[in-house]
């Protein structure tokens, strides 16, 4: 054979046996919805056209993307890279069983002074925090809506159907039910489960949607199924943008946030890394996605980079954060179990 026909030959091999730069990708589990679409936009799409590493979603409750991890990890056919836990769920055990330990990474951002305290920690990246709050229709209630969580339960001052998640997260509805039976902010946990679960039987005939998704809570605004509703603060915020009659209350809001989580043994890891520094590295991104989803981004910079409005709404500006409910993470983590088993049991009554 002719050398340079060997030449040839070898080039295409080698070439060959590479991956293709363009085949590369990173799988991440997303809930969905106004979520995913804005992070397409800002960050999904561009890491793409910088990287040539496609992002490819897949979708579905935080509960149900937590149970594939599972899964997958009791299998070893690890299919995804990423998704989003909740900040109470990555502080607990299970997370670490399922994902890696993030300090190393973490370490190159020890003496960035932009980011929130402890946005990188063993558990995952902050993607940022919002908060689950109370929502109503400014139609059905034009003039002194309900402002707390006892008017929530008070059908008779504000009546029309409620919307509540149901999603094996139940800590939310059983503190606002507490706080509604006039329990104090600092004496919420640990949580009184019975006492919780008694007020919550008043209300039951007038819940008109129990929620398992966010595209579910915002569905059921629009089409009436409830009035009021306990939903996500983004979600919210995506109801108003699209102009629907909603306003909302901040005190006694819960304090929520989600974490990126690198899943152990992740097909694509070092794209996933690549994903996350880039994640770090972009605060106008981060400002556009929180200023769309109402959420306390990761960089102070990137918060700064919100309009002046949206800075006034996110959870942690000082005349808010002062009036926002702060969960017990350890124990919520410590009680999961009995909680969705007492949570299970009255909801099948």
């Amino acid at each position: 054979m002719h050398l340079r026909s060997v030449a040839c030959l070898l080039a295409f091999t080698i070439a060959a046996a590479q991956p293709s730069f363009a085949d590369e990708q990173i799988v991440i589990a997303t809930t969905g919805g106004t979520w995913e679409r804005q992070m397409r936009e800002h960050f999904f799409d561009p890491f793409t056209k910088e990287t040539g590493i496609k992002v490819v979603t897949v979708s579905g409750t935080g509960a149900e993307n937590v149970a594939r991890v599972k899964a997958m990890a009791a299998t070893g056919k690890v299919e995804w890279d990423l998704y989003q836990a909740g900040e109470i769920q990555a502080a607990s055990e299970l997370h670490r069983s399922l994902n890696e330990d993030m300090t190393a990474f973490c370490s190159d951002y020890v003496t960035d002074k932009d980011l929130l305290s402890d946005a990188c920690n063993p558990s995952g990246v902050l993607f940022g925090y919002g908060t689950t709050l109370m929502v109503y229709n400014t139609e059905s209630f034009p003039k002194d809506g309900p402002a707390n969580w006892k008017d929530f339960f008070d059908v008779d001052r504000f009546p029309g159907p409620r919307a509540l998640p149901n999603f094996n997260d139940p800590w939310r509805v059983m503190a606002a039910a507490l706080l509604a039976d006039g329990v104090e902010p600092k004496d919420l946990f640990p949580l009184d489960i019975d006492r919780a679960l008694k007020r919550l039987n008043d209300l039951r005939p007038h819940i008109g949607l129990w929620w398992k998704t966010g595209d579910q809570s915002t569905q059921g605004f629009r089409t009436g199924e409830y009035v009021i509703g306990q939903i996500w603060q983004t979600r919210a915020a995506a109801l108003k943008q699209e102009g629907q009659p909603l306003a909302w209350r901040q005190d006694q809001a819960f304090l929520v946030g989600d974490r990126w989580a690198l899943i152990k043994n992740a097909p694509n890891r070092d794209n996933a890394i690549r994903f996350l520094r880039y994640f770090l590295d972009h605060p106008q991104a981060q400002a556009k996605v929180c200023e769309a989803l109402t959420c306390t981004p990761a960089r102070y910079s990137a918060a700064a980079a919100m309009g002046e409005a949206a800075r006034a709404m996110v959870p942690t500006s000082p005349e808010v954060f002062s009036r926002l409910i702060k969960p017990d993470a350890a124990w919520i983590n410590t009680h999961t179990q009995l909680l969705i088993e007492r949570w299970n049991e009255w909801s099948q009554q």
